[in-house]
């Protein structure tokens, strides 16, 4: 793995999706959501078998890394945090402090970074997918910092937006 990259499923139609990554040079996207199906026929594309047969259909390899997803106890504390806010999931801007220190402590501290490296390595451009639109309101900006900080890249993280 060579580039990092982030993308969220919020704000894509399935074409449009494929045709970012594909510009981006992506031929692996990894996964790290905790649930992976998602509510609605909108977004339906990104229920785990839809993605990837669509992944599958454009070249990009599909990898699963439940070890970057957030717990449900850390889901919980984002959503009281939304609440106490008044923000909808999907408006959010930003990761409170406290799920934020949460997912370092509790994920990102036990994650083997070896192991995920072996994953990505046949691939020289990986993109970290979630479902929220915005990468500094998602975990997943938190799983690309902590790995860029922690491997040598081409480059900084590239954040894939529609």
């Amino acid at each position: 793995m060579r580039r990092l990259a982030t993308i969220g499923g919020y704000g894509f139609t399935a074409d449009h999706f494929v045709e970012v990554l594909g510009k981006a040079g992506i031929n692996a996207l990894v996964d790290v959501r905790q649930r992976r199906g998602v509510r609605g026929p909108t977004y339906r594309f990104l229920n785990r078998r839809r993605l990837e047969a669509l992944l599958r259909e454009a070249g990009i390899a599909y990898i699963y890394v439940p070890e970057l997803a957030p717990t449900s106890a850390l889901r919980a504390v984002q959503a009281a945090a939304d609440a106490q806010e008044l923000i909808r999931k999907r408006d959010r801007i930003n990761l409170s402090p406290s799920f934020v220190d949460g997912y370092e402590k509790h994920v990102l501290k036990r994650f083997d970074l070896g192991s995920f490296l072996k994953k990505v390595e046949p691939f020289d451009a990986v993109a970290l997918f979630c479902v929220e639109q915005l990468p500094s309101a998602c975990h997943r900006s938190l799983a690309a910092h902590y790995i860029a900080d922690h491997t040598s890249l081409d480059r900084g993280i590239e954040d894939l937006l529609p």
